[in-house]
């Protein structure tokens, strides 16, 4: 029997099907509800296949400057959406920011690595992109994730175990803060693994509205969840 595969798009689809899920249950619903915690474990693909896919770009664009550029953009328009979201207040929303933001870190990071810089230089600039994630949603976890996918490029297996290293450290952290996604959501980080060991390579459906869109729904989409929990709960 032929062994099951997806596409680049429909991998992407599946990771913007699960921030849907998962956002709706951040945003507008109670933490009692029962499946309140199985809406956030379903989230959590999203953020290894975002990474991923991060890694995977920077070996297949023709210009890295203009892929950072893209993400710089919309990481930017990102920003009041998200805070807005996550019940920062206008005054208030300097203090943390989208996940845009760690996956251009984590982009910069694996350029650092491939670069010809001297060993010292690329370990202090890579933790330097850690650091500057601590503010951001998936902070330093999303820069290594990126960076464990990038260092092991082409080599699957390599790339899993590296990425469930770190996974480790997300489940690591509950022990040391509070956090709105329940202890059990977290291990929905490892549901990514079977899904991007069925990758075949293929970007499938070549579209300029898929590419931009991709980048697009995230801003959108937390905009208008933002003005339904407006609608439904006021300020």
């Amino acid at each position: 029997m032929r062994r099951p595969q997806l596409n680049a798009n429909q991998l992407k689809l599946i990771a913007i099907a699960a921030m849907t899920v998962d956002h709706v249950a951040e945003v507008l619903l109670p933490p009692s509800l029962p499946w309140f915690w199985v809406m956030r474990l379903i989230g959590r693909l999203t953020a290894p296949i975002m990474c991923f896919f991060i890694a995977e770009g920077y070996f297949h664009t023709s210009n890295l400057k203009r892929y950072m550029g893209r993400l710089l953009l919309v990481a930017a328009v990102s920003h009041i959406p998200y805070n807005l979201c996550v019940g920062y207040s206008w005054q208030d929303m300097w203090h943390v920011s989208d996940v845009l933001w760690t996956l251009l870190l984590g982009l910069c990071a694996l350029a650092v690595y491939r670069g010809t810089l001297h060993p010292a230089a690329k370990l202090f600039l890579v933790f330097a992109c850690c650091w500057l994630a601590q503010p951001l949603d998936w902070n330093y976890l999303g820069v290594l994730w990126v960076l464990a996918f990038g260092v092991f490029h082409g080599e699957r297996k390599k790339q899993m175990l590296a990425f469930c290293a770190v996974g480790c450290l997300y489940l690591f952290q509950a022990l040391l803060w509070q956090s709105s996604t329940p202890f059990p959501s977290r291990f929905g980080v490892f549901l990514a693994v079977p899904l991007l060991l069925l990758y075949n390579g293929r970007l499938g459906r070549r579209s300029r509205l898929l590419q931009w869109g991709y980048y697009w729904y995230y801003p959108a989409h937390l905009t208008v969840l933002f003005l339904i929990r407006l609608a439904l709960y006021g300020g």
